[in-house]
């Protein structure tokens, strides 16, 4: 399961990144960092959540759309990862 959480944890940052960087942003995003500190506006996070869909291929649930689970990337991957569980049980 580590690997697991570590794919989920790594697709993530690449995401981030690709979004900073089409902003000309470029910094160490750590999976503790608050997403708005490295650069992340609020339209950026829009992008993320779409991001997040897509590279994932599910649909985030509208009550799992809350600034908690958008404030760092470990936040996005434990609700990714509670997301995929019972697809990854089945």
């Amino acid at each position: 399961m580590q690997a697991f959480d570590t794919d989920v944890r790594n697709r993530i940052i690449k995401l981030v990144k690709g979004i900073l960087e089409q902003n000309s942003l470029s910094t160490d995003v750590t999976a503790a960092a608050k997403l708005v500190d490295v650069g992340l506006t609020s339209m950026d996070m829009v992008n993320l959540m779409l991001g997040v869909e897509a590279e994932f291929d599910f649909t985030i649930p509208q009550s799992e759309i809350t600034p908690e689970n958008f404030q760092s990337v470990e936040t996005l991957e434990r609700m990714v990862t509670a997301q995929l569980q019972p697809a990854t049980a089945a």
